[in-house]
């Protein structure tokens, strides 16, 4: 596995919108390779979450760590979300030293095919449904500071 460079911010990949992952290319040898390296790369960077826009891979895929495990996401939908909504205090691996408040949903439910071609569906909430409707936003080109309603430079308790 290779711990893979993680693009920053400004960078103009990180604002494309991804593809469709192909059902048939998520059992090819290169896709699998693709996801054992976002998680080591993710690992590596003490993070919780990563898309693979953040490594200039323009496709619908991204970790998130669920029940303390990574976990693919593959051409990911949020089919519901919670009217009530929270404060949730972010950062990013592709925007290093800047955190932030983002409003989320504090309940969702996402929809995803997971690494062996098996479709699933998760009901999420606290830090885990933050995760997801980050990494998702990456997927469509969104960065966390484009919804951010106050900016901070040190991560602090809300």
């Amino acid at each position: 596995m290779t711990i893979l460079t993680i693009l920053t911010d400004p960078d103009k990949e990180l604002r494309e919108k991804s593809e469709d992952v192909e059902i048939g290319e998520i059992k090819t040898d290169a896709f699998q390779m693709m996801i054992d390296n976002l998680i080591e790369t993710m690992e590596f960077a003490n993070g919780i979450g990563i898309a693979a826009p953040q490594i200039g891979v323009h496709k619908r895929v991204f970790i998130g760590v669920l029940n303390n495990e990574p976990h693919a996401f593959i051409n990911p939908a949020i089919t519901h979300t919670s009217l009530l909504r929270v404060n949730s205090e972010e950062g990013c691996l592709s925007i290093p030293g800047t955190w932030g408040i983002v409003r989320r949903h504090k309940k969702i439910t996402v929809r995803y095919t997971d690494r062996t071609g098996k479709i699933r569906k998760e009901k999420l909430h606290g830090l885990e449904g933050i995760v997801v409707q980050h990494e998702n936003d990456h997927l469509n080109g969104v960065l966390f500071t484009d919804k951010v309603t106050k900016l901070t430079t040190t991560p602090s308790a809300l």
